[in-house]
């Protein structure tokens, strides 16, 4: 166990309180070390197999980092009090994937949790704080006396990987390479081309989430070298008929949960507070770096008092059930039911055709702002539409745009409340 006041390196004003959980190894050693680059105060560092069941509140951590592995999450259940508490931020993280990091994708890592810890959206690598206010005389340096003793592979491998973070249209986050890995909690891209591709191919659309693919800005011209590697999702056509047998009559409606990138804290916080007689199913899409949503679903059962399992092609969503919808798998509805299928979700039609008095969408951290409009439809029908404070979201913009057209913003829990008593009145 170990405790130190950490470093300020990412900013001047003092840390956030974090505790460390995990086991010694490799995993822990690389997440202590991005801590201390985000200037966090680690007031907590033990294995939770071993740790007490009353320090991790005797540490007060504003934030609990977990290096997640399965032979830790029996010892996790014992600081549920901690991890439960909406006061408290809680990040995941694969041990596995954290182990394997390094250069300069365990630095772009790093910079994605500095800016969730401290509230802020800057994960630009060093050189873009250049103060320009009181320039020098004479002409300013050209791009080529700046960089001329620069090398130009870490700048294109930079490049790769940060070239879709810029906003841009509905600031969607789409196909994961099928190598990447997953951190569920901040999602920072831990996504790295092949050895044997990687000077072969034009920018791909997306650095690791797995969302469904969906129209987006266009891409700059390819290269005439070889077709770009898959991104590991299928584009084929599948029959919208073809479905097994449904498992039970349904419910009509449904409550959908949007989130992206800081959104497994939210979700968990809703999740958390909805209660164990709800009348409608809950959706979950989450788009997640590597589509490791079977690791999801442990982590949302453990605080949830409903059900929560993978959306699976050939079921009927039940009340009182969350299903968490991988990227290969449809949602229809038929008579107000929702159905699962094989496919893809498409989000605007499924919002357009659930039953609106029965149903609920939530915005959360990450959401794609594209979905605003959908939402506020179904509101203007009397169903229930709303989005994630931005006060402690870490990326607010679809809330925003939600607020900026009269849709109304709560908190996790208060969002869960809202849920529950829309239909209950």
């Amino acid at each position: 166990m170990s405790a130190n006041d950490g470093g300020l390196a990412m900013g001047a004003q003092p840390g956030k309180r974090v505790a460390l959980l995990g086991r010694s190894g490799t995993a822990r050693a690389q997440l202590r070390l991005a801590l201390h680059e985000a200037g966090a105060q680690i007031v907590l560092e033990d294995d939770p197999n071993t740790l007490d069941g009353a320090a991790l509140g005797d540490a007060s951590p504003q934030v609990v980092l977990v290096a997640l592995e399965s032979a830790i999450e029996d010892g996790l259940s014992r600081f549920d009090q901690v991890l439960h508490d909406p006061s408290v931020v809680v990040i995941f993280d694969e041990a596995e994937l954290a182990a394997r990091r390094e250069g300069w994708e365990a630095k772009r890592w790093a910079r994605h949790l500095a800016a969730k810890l401290n509230g802020h959206a800057d994960v630009l690598p060093p050189g873009g704080e250049l103060d320009d206010t009181r320039p020098e005389p004479g002409l300013p340096l050209s791009p080529a006396q700046i960089h001329a003793d620069a090398g130009i592979e870490p700048h294109l491998e930079e490049a790769q990987g940060l070239a879709f973070e810029l906003p841009r249209g509905g600031l969607e986050l789409v196909a994961e390479d099928e190598a990447s890995g997953s951190s569920q909690a901040i999602d920072p891209e831990t996504w790295k081309p092949s050895i044997a591709a990687e000077h072969d191919v034009p920018l791909n659309d997306g650095f690791g989430s797995a969302a469904s693919p969906s129209p987006v800005a266009a891409e700059p011209p390819p290269l005439p070298v070889a077709p770009p590697k898959s991104s590991g999702l299928t584009l084929e056509l599948e029959s919208i008929h073809a479905t097994a047998a449904v498992t039970g009559p349904g419910v009509r409606g449904a409550a959908l949960l949007f989130a992206g990138i800081g959104g497994p804290d939210a979700v968990r916080k809703v999740l958390a507070e909805l209660p164990a007689d709800l009348p409608r199913p809950v959706l979950v899409q989450l788009r997640l770096d590597g589509g490791r949503y079977d690791n999801l679903v442990k982590q949302m059962e453990r605080v949830s008092a409903l059900p929560v399992q993978l959306a699976k092609a050939g079921e009927a969503a039940q009340a009182a059930h969350v299903y968490v919808l991988p990227g290969d798998v449809a949602v229809n509805v038929e008579e107000g039911v929702v159905h699962f299928g094989e496919g893809e979700l498409q989000v605007a039609s499924l919002i357009a055709s659930l039953p609106p008095a029965e149903s609920a969408v939530l915005l959360l951290s990450g959401s794609d702002p594209s979905q605003v409009e959908a939402a506020l439809a179904l509101a203007a029908k009397g169903g229930l539409a709303a989005g994630q404070s931005p006060q402690g979201c870490y990326d607010p913009a679809a809330a925003k745009a939600l607020a900026a057209r009269g849709g109304m913003v709560a908190t996790p829990a208060e969002l869960a409340t809202h849920i529950a008593s829309h239909w209950s009145d």
